[in-house]
């Protein structure tokens, strides 16, 4: 056993878009009249932007579809990702995903956010030809914390789970790992409140720890 496929999240662990999202969504809120508490926005974190609305229309009644309530916000987040001035990778993670690269080491997004949020920072930041695959949570049937998502990515990866770890930051995601019973790295961030990270295998804070003469000794 050795690690040959890495699974990786993107929100809070590629790109910090969290506080792009969150300016997105409160400013939806605030077009739609409603108070969302600190603790219900922060149960949605790693959740698709359909099950959030879903659940927003189900809460307050919304006379919306989901699909209509996600074009609010992501015309909003569209504006703010080509806008701010602060969005950008997350510090040490491209040198993290050459490292990967160039010892073979097979790549894939796992992502709840949607494909075309996905191909925006890919292009944005030149990842593509890192990547040997790309997954949206938000075209599945289930979302994180539901494992679909990371069994299809190993799927994409062509490698049996034991070979594979997963690199999350928000409590369904490291649900949704340990449910597909693949080995889980937390990235513990400075945006990442009010996250459980106790179901991960190891917990870090620095990409470093991630390289494979420090990981490789979890998988023998």
């Amino acid at each position: 056993m050795s690690l040959k496929a890495v699974l990786f999240d993107m929100d809070g662990v590629i790109v910090d878009t969290e506080p792009l999202h969150r300016k997105a969504y409160f400013k939806m809120f605030d077009d739609l009249k409603i108070e969302v508490s600190e603790d219900l926005y922060t149960s949605f974190t790693g959740n698709s932007t359909k099950k959030v609305c879903e659940t927003l229309i189900q809460k307050y009644n919304l006379p919306h579809t989901h699909e209509q309530l996600a074009d609010i916000k992501r015309a909003y987040f569209k504006d703010y990702f080509y806008n701010d001035a602060d969005f950008d990778l997350i510090p040490g993670v491209r040198k993290l995903i050459e490292h990967y690269y160039e010892n073979k080491v097979q790549l894939v997004i796992a992502s709840s956010a949607s494909m075309v949020t996905i191909n925006m920072v890919f292009e944005k930041f030149g990842l593509e030809k890192y990547f040997n695959g790309k997954i949206s949570g938000a075209e599945l049937k289930e979302s994180k914390p539901h494992p679909e998502v990371f069994l299809l990515a190993a799927q994409v990866a062509n490698e049996p789970l034991e070979n594979c770890m997963v690199i999350e930051d928000s409590t369904n995601g490291i649900l949704a790992a340990y449910r597909a019973h693949i080995f889980c790295a937390a990235y513990r961030s400075e945006h990442s409140i009010n996250q459980d990270y106790s179901l991960a295998n190891i917990t870090i804070s620095d990409y470093s720890e991630l390289e494979l003469d420090r990981i490789s000794k979890h998988f023998v």
